[in-house]
């Protein structure tokens, strides 16, 4: 009987072929794994690079949009500031401002109000002058109504308050509901804050006499 046998030249190649495939598995698993993390990388910087966009148009939006308070006038009555109106307009280069958004804080450093619109006392002119074209009375502590001064585009309405460049307004705040009127030589402070950007800040010392019944008090 004729005996077959495996010659040891047989053997190698088997193991080499093995080993070739092997390495070839190997080899297309990092393929895969580099292309797999190649694409995960990708996507985290596209992700990075838009909210990078975002925050840096957010930041400008913050320093370039604001409101600034031209002038500060009071109504007097039996010797106390019972009403108090804010010139307020949008700064050089602002986005225009949605006065529905935007608050008062106002101080008479005993007491805080927060104020915010109402839309129920809006007046699109001062036909009756600053104090006497919105019935104050209607202004509770917490309110504040919006007389336009100056509006050119008409974008300032009653339903949508919102100023740009070259728009003036008045904020009228009833100071006899914040704090029982104001007196004399007393230290008012705040600011008016819209909704993004830099707010309008507010600081003076109300007069140490009343004269007239309309005061400038900045």
């Amino acid at each position: 009987m004729k005996r077959v046998g495996l010659r040891c030249e047989d053997i190698s190649s088997n193991e080499l072929a093995s080993i070739g495939i092997g390495s070839l598995i190997i080899f297309i698993a990092m393929i895969v794994t580099a292309g797999v993390t190649a694409s995960v990388i990708f996507q985290t910087m596209d992700t990075m690079q838009q909210q990078a966009l975002l925050t840096s148009q957010e930041t400008i939006q913050d320093i370039s949009t604001g409101l600034r308070i031209n002038h500060i006038s009071g109504y007097v009555n039996n010797s106390l500031i019972t009403q108090m109106v804010f010139f307020v307009e949008t700064i050089a280069g602002s986005d225009a401002v949605d006065l529905a958004e935007t608050t008062i804080q106002l101080s008479d450093s005993q007491t805080v109000s927060i104020l915010h619109y109402d839309n129920t006392t809006f007046s699109s002119s001062v036909p009756n002058g600053l104090f006497g074209t919105v019935n104050a009375s209607n202004l509770s502590n917490i309110d504040f109504s919006v007389l336009v001064i100056r509006d050119a585009d008409s974008s300032c309405t009653e339903s949508s308050p919102i100023i740009n460049t070259n728009d003036l307004v008045a904020l009228l705040v009833n100071t006899t509901s914040c704090f029982s009127g104001i007196g004399k030589s007393a230290s008012v402070s705040g600011r008016i804050m819209p909704e993004r950007g830099i707010s309008g800040m507010i600081g003076f010392t109300t007069p140490s006499s009343y004269i007239t019944t309309i005061v400038d008090l900045t």
